[in-house]
């Protein structure tokens, strides 16, 4: 258990406005740092931190003064806070916990479900969550922009099966706008791909991306536009969140939310009804509520499947059916995500 004390000379977060740029630079990146802007007492928990050079601290300066001080178990550090047991060796958890490198169809693209294809548009991300399944992952190899966007390009023109082009990473909004113009303006080559759709953290964790130069692009694509948001908590979702899904709503997009069921921060069903009704509120449907994938370093987020199946059962009884996510894994090999049944 952390304990936390007050601590005298406290940091203070930095309130000044700052791009979006400058703002993941100065990201939070050491544990002790973190521990004294929310008074956490570094000597009592150095037993259980972990400085992990291959997948470092990164969490950005706004999504921490969200953060509660002097609250060791707040689930927004849970989500961010290196910990010991990440060290841990647990049968069954491993480096590819869904298959991503036998579902390469090139450099940068995977194919696992018909009529879709993910690019890995990027290794790079605004926060660095420590349940991520792709934490082990080769981006150095499996950059989709290696080739100026080439190879992924080739690949989707070779394959007239697909209909949708999901950008992933890392987090694809960790590129620039320019970046992202050079893609959506080369798909126009591809005729038979009619949606694009992007998984990003940002709206949540960085929301100041979401500004004028990302929405004119947005609103040029000639394509369907569907943005996937992750948010784990409700006390994620504050008005800046509001306000980049408003813009992004008015740039032509859809929005969904995928959540991770972990335990310590919103394994009950109060927490994930609050999360449901304040994405709602955001504009945002809730979509899929994921198992935790087995990744090397997060088995103490793990939640049982039969207390899985009781909270969203509960989550049911409480909520419209629009508002509640399916309850999924994602299976290595499976034709599409799989819902989590008695």
């Amino acid at each position: 258990m952390i304990a936390a004390t007050p601590l005298s000379g406290q940091f203070e977060l930095d309130q000044t406005p700052k791009g979006w740029q400058q703002q993941l630079a100065d990201a939070v990146t050491d544990p002790l740092e973190l521990c004294r802007i929310l008074q956490l007492d570094p000597e009592t928990i150095l037993p259980v931190l972990e400085r992990s050079p291959e997948f470092a601290l990164r969490v950005p300066r706004s999504y921490v003064a969200k953060m509660r001080q002097a609250d060791p178990r707040d689930p927004l550090l849970l989500q961010v806070l290196p910990l010991i047991e990440e060290n841990s060796r647990v049968p069954g958890y491993g480096t590819d916990p869904v298959g991503d490198l036998d579902a390469r169809a090139a450099t940068g693209v995977l194919h696992k479900y018909q009529g879709r294809a993910l690019v890995i548009a990027t290794g790079a991300c605004a926060i660095h969550c420590r349940y991520c399944f792709r934490r082990h992952f080769p981006y150095a190899e499996e950059s989709g922009l290696q080739a100026g966007w080439q190879t992924v390009l080739a690949a989707l023109k070779a394959d007239p099966t697909l209909s949708e082009i999901i950008l992933s990473g890392g987090d694809p909004l960790s590129l620039s706008d320019r970046r992202l113009q050079q893609f959506t303006d080369a798909l126009r080559e591809v005729p038979h791909v009619l949606r694009l759709r992007i998984h990003t953290r940002y709206p949540v964790v960085l929301p100041d991306r979401i500004e004028q130069g990302l929405l004119n692009w947005l609103a040029s694509a000639p394509l369907q536009k569907v943005v996937v948001i992750h948010a784990n908590h409700a006390r994620e979702i504050d008005s800046s969140v509001h306000r980049a899904c408003t813009d992004l709503r008015g740039a032509g997009v859809t929005l969904l939310n995928q959540t991770v069921l972990l335990k310590g921060v919103n394994d009950s069903v109060e927490t994930l009804t609050d999360l449901s009704e304040a994405l709602f509120a955001a504009g945002v449907l809730p979509y899929y509520l994921h198992v935790l994938d087995k990744v090397q370093g997060a088995a103490h987020f793990d939640v049982d499947e039969a207390r899985a199946l009781e909270i969203h059962a509960d989550l049911a009884t409480r909520l419209p059916g629009y508002l509640v996510p399916r309850l999924v894994r994602e299976v290595a090999g499976a034709p599409a995500k799989m819902p989590v049944r008695a």
